[in-house]
């Protein structure tokens, strides 16, 4: 059964899902290829990185694959350095995260250099703002999504109102999409696609530290709030529920401020100290207590029970979405 949307179309993909761009090391290089590779959209976060090194890290995805991929950019950042970076060497898709209003000087910009465009969106007024900047297409995300969560709808009712505005842009659900069920779900709400994260965390080729992908496959429970706010303040993220998470609510309960505020937790992979609330996390390098560091999931991160490459996880996404599919046409 091929999935064939305006989504696959528009970027030549076998299979509706766009990588999501998962930052800290864990979407690098080796995952950002092998969801090309398995006939994904892949998605590389090079906004938290320095300007050279977002250019070595795309180097190392266009000299392994050819497939189309896009890049990451946060605006609440200022993304006009990276921004260079990607057009000079010519990546073809570009992804705006954080606010179509402030994006949309660069998403012009990112037009007028021949890039496709992606920008997240989490209201109907906002996705007809993004559609009249020049976005070719829309990535809803609901309040489910892991990580920092832009959007405050769910996705049963963001997607549908999404797919009636816009017309013809196609609109990829973001938010809690970790199995074929959830991918055929969207899928029947109009969606052409489905950006996938939480159930890459666990990949073979992701950059997770090992007890961070453990966490994952063991997990349930999820957290919206901004208890892990050191680099990035003010900005809602979905996270496990943890010791530091736990410590925080119990402090609040009793009406104490957040505990552990000078408190180190570890070093990163490049000898750096990892304080209590740092956004940042754990990548393979990290070491300390990677327990208490702030580890991003989606709310479908208890459907999460398997890893294995990439393109087996995905496979058996798409494997059981075409399923359900096939048996309710």
């Amino acid at each position: 059964m091929p999935f064939v949307t305006p989504f696959t179309e528009r970027f030549g993909l076998r299979i509706p899902i766009l990588q999501a761009p998962m930052g800290g090391g864990i979407a690098g290089p080796p995952l950002v290829v092998a969801a090309c590779k398995a006939g994904a959209l892949g998605m590389l976060p090079i906004w938290p990185m320095p300007p050279d090194a977002a250019e070595q890290q795309i180097d190392a995805v266009q000299s392994a694959t050819k497939a189309p991929f896009a890049v990451n950019l946060n605006v609440a950042f200022g993304p006009e350095a990276h921004l260079a970076v990607a057009l000079r060497k010519r990546v073809p898709v570009v992804h705006f995260f954080w606010g179509v209003a402030a994006a949309s000087p660069f998403i012009a910009t990112a037009k007028q250099a021949g890039a496709c465009v992606i920008a997240t969106v989490g209201m109907v007024e906002e996705a007809k703002a993004a559609c009249a900047a020049g976005a070719d297409v829309l990535i809803a995300q609901g309040r489910e999504a892991g990580g920092h969560v832009w959007g405050a709808t769910s996705l049963t009712t963001l997607v549908p109102a999404l797919v009636d505005a816009v017309g013809d842009v196609p609109v990829v659900a973001a938010g809690g999409i970790s199995d074929g069920r959830g991918l055929a779900a969207v899928l029947t709400l109009g969606a052409a696609g489905a950006a996938v994260g939480t159930a890459l965390i666990v990949a073979d080729e992701s950059g997770a530290h090992p007890d961070y992908k453990r966490a994952v496959l063991e997990g349930s429970e999820t957290v919206l709030g901004t208890i892990f706010d050191l680099g990035w303040r003010d900005a809602p993220c979905r996270t496990l529920r943890n010791s530091t998470v736990m410590g925080v609510q119990e402090a609040q309960r009793s009406g104490l401020p957040r505990p552990g505020e000078s408190d180190v937790l570890g070093t990163d992979s490049f000898g750096r100290p990892v304080p209590r609330y740092s956004s940042t996390p754990p990548s393979a390098g990290t070491s300390g207590e990677i327990e208490a560091m702030a580890l991003y999931a989606g709310e479908g991160v208890g459907l999460v029970r398997e890893g294995g490459s990439t393109a087996a996880i995905l496979s058996r996404m798409v494997l059981g979405a075409e399923k359900i599919l096939r048996t309710s046409s």
